[in-house]
C-alpha cells in the first residue's frame, strides 16, 4: 500500500511535466467584436499557445481544438454545481455530455468546477458553497468510471481568499472558510493529487499600494528583495509573495503537499483615469518576466515550493469590451481584436528581453490627484441611453434634481447632457461605496469639467 500514494504522485508529476515551458491563456469571449473561434485556434497555434482556459466547456471550441497539442482547462459553470453536487447522475451526464465526445483527441487535462465559488463574501451555508466539494467528487468519480485518469479535478479561488498576506508565512484563509469548507476542499485535492487553482494579479495588490509596494517588483524587475521575518524566505517578486501566502495558508491546515496552478495572471493594458499603472509599457514588461520565470529549462517554483513546475494561464488572449466594471476589465488582451498584437510576446519564452522593439511610455504609473468627472462615452449610441438615466435618477430623489424642467441643469434638452450629469452625480454621491464611472460601458472618466451656465457637475477628488 505505501507505493500507492507514490504512484499517485508520479501521475501527478506527468500530468505537470506536460506543461513545463508551455504557457496557457485564458480564452475569453465576452466581446462583440472578436474573431471565430476557428480563426481564434489558429492565431493561437501560431503564437504558440501551450495551454488554454476556457470558462466554459464549449463544444465547438474543444472540437476544433481535437488533434492538436494544446492542453485545456474546461469550467464547470457556477450555475450548474448545485445540481451536480446533489446528484451523482447529474455528474455523470455532465462527463458524458462535456467530456467524452471530445477526449482523448483533445488533451482536456483540467475541470475546473466552477470559478470563484469560494470568495471572502460567501455564505459558507449556503446551497452552492456546500454543493462546490461534492461536485468535484462527483465529475472525478463519473471521470474514473469511464476511464479517463489524466484529467484533474479542481476548482478556481480567488486571492480573497487569503485574510492575511504579508509577510507569507503569516497567511490564513478567512476565518469563515478556514474551519469549513476549506478542509473539505484541500482533502479532495490531496486525496486526487490535483492542484489548487488561483487567480494571482500582482496588479491589484500594487495598485492599492503603489505608495508602499515597488512597481519594479511588481513587474519582476530584480531589484528590490523583501525578507519574510518569520521564515527567511527572501523574494523578489510580488508574484511570487502571493503564491506562498496561499501555500502557507495551506499548511496552516495540515496540508503539506499540495500544490497550486495559476488560474489567471496578467497586467492591464489601460483602464480610468484612476487607475494607476495600467498601460502597455507595464502589461508587456509583467507577461513577458512572467513568461521567462514559467518557462525556465529548470522549473523555478517560489521560495516556499522551489524547483516545482507552476502551471499558468496568462489574461487574457483578446481585450473583451462586454466585461462589466473599471475599465481596466476590458483591457487585459495581448491581441487586438483583429488577431494582431497589442505588443510583441513570444509565449515560448525563448525570444531575450532586449531582443523586443522599444514600447511606449508609461504616463500614468503615479496615482492621478485632482478632480474628476463621470461622462457619456463618446462612442456610445444615443439609444441606448434612456433607459441607463432612468434607472440611475430612480436610485435616490437628488441625483437627479438638478434635471428636472427649470433646475440649474434641465438645458440644454438632450439625452447625453442629461445621461452626462445623472452618471457624474451618482458617482460622486455612491464612488465611496463602490460605485465606478462605467454604467455598463456607457461611461468613462473625464479630468474636463462638462459644467456649464448655471450647471455644475459634481465631481470626486482624488
Amino acid at each position: 500500500m505505501a507505493l500507492l500514494p507514490l504512484l499517485f504522485s508520479s501521475l501527478l508529476v506527468v500530468t505537470l511535466a506536460e506543461m513545463s515551458g508551455k504557457i496557457g491563456v485564458n480564452y475569453g469571449r465576452e466581446g462583440d467584436n472578436l474573431p471565430s473561434p476557428y480563426e481564434s485556434i489558429q492565431i493561437m497555434k501560431s503564437i504558440k499557445v501551450g495551454q488554454i482556459k476556457l470558462n466554459d466547456s464549449n463544444p465547438e471550441i474543444l472540437t476544433l481544438l481535437s488533434g492538436t497539442k494544446i492542453h485545456v482547462a474546461v469550467t464547470v459553470p457556477n450555475d450548474d454545481i448545485i445540481q451536480i453536487g446533489s446528484n451523482d447522475s447529474m455528474a455523470e451526464q455532465w462527463v458524458r455530455n462535456n467530456i467524452l465526445p471530445h477526449y482523448p483527441d483533445t488533451m482536456i487535462r483540467f475541470v475546473l468546477v466552477g470559478d470563484r465559488v469560494v470568495n471572502s463574501n460567501m455564505d459558507v451555508n449556503g446551497t452552492m458553497e456546500q454543493s462546490l466539494v461534492p461536485a468535484m467528487r462527483g465529475i472525478k468519480s463519473a471521470l474514473t468510471a469511464h476511464g479517463v485518469k489524466n484529467v484533474k479535478v479542481s476548482t478556481t479561488l480567488g486571492m480573497d481568499v487569503v485574510q492575511t498576506r504579508f509577510p507569507p508565512s503569516n497567511s490564513t484563509f478567512q476565518s469563515d472558510i478556514s474551519d469549513s469548507l476549506m478542509p473539505k476542499l484541500l482533502k479532495f485535492v490531496n486525496g486526487t493529487k490535483s492542484v489548487v487553482f488561483v487567480d494571482v494579479y500582482p496588479y491589484f495588490a500594487w495598485s492599492a499600494n503603489p505608495t508602499n509596494i515597488s512597481l519594479d517588483f511588481a513587474l519582476f524587475g530584480g531589484n528590490i528583495t523583501h525578507t519574510d521575518p518569520g521564515s527567511g524566505l527572501v523574494y523578489t517578486n510580488l508574484l511570487d509573495q502571493m503564491l506562498d501566502s496561499v501555500t502557507f495558508a495551506i499548511e496552516k491546515l495540515c496540508f503539506r503537499n499540495i500544490r497550486l496552478a495559476i488560474s489567471r495572471t496578467g497586467w492591464p493594458t489601460a483602464g480610468d483615469i484612476d487607475q494607476v499603472g495600467a498601460n502597455i509599457y507595464n502589461a508587456a514588461t509583467y507577461n513577458r518576466n512572467l513568461i521567462r520565470k514559467m518557462t525556465s529549462k529548470q522549473p523555478l517554483g517560489s521560495p516556499k515550493s522551489p524547483g516545482l513546475i507552476i502551471p499558468t494561464f496568462i489574461s487574457s488572449l483578446y481585450d473583451e469590451n462586454r466585461k462589466i466594471g473599471p475599465e481596466t476589465e476590458r483591457h487585459w488582451g495581448m491581441l487586438h481584436t483583429n488577431g494582431t498584437p497589442v505588443y510583441e510576446i513570444d509565449l515560448t519564452g525563448n525570444r531575450k528581453i532586449s531582443e523586443y522593439k522599444p514600447l511606449p511610455p508609461a504616463v500614468n504609473n503615479v496615482p492621478y490627484k485632482g478632480k474628476l468627472w463621470c461622462e457619456v462615452a463618446p462612442w456610445v449610441n444615443e439609444m441606448s441611453l434612456p433607459a441607463a438615466l432612468s434607472n440611475v435618477c430612480s436610485i435616490d430623489n437628488e441625483t437627479c434634481a438638478a434635471l428636472a424642467p427649470g433646475k440649474d441643469c434641465y438645458e440644454p434638452v438632450s439625452v447625453v447632457w442629461h445621461a452626462s450629469y445623472a452618471f457624474s452625480s451618482y458617482w460622486a454621491k455612491f464612488r465611496s461605496q463602490g460605485a465606478i464611472c462605467s454604467f455598463n460601458g456607457l461611461a468613462r472618466e473625464t479630468t474636463v469639467d462638462p459644467s456649464r451656465g448655471r450647471c455644475n457637475f459634481p465631481s470626486v477628488t482624488v
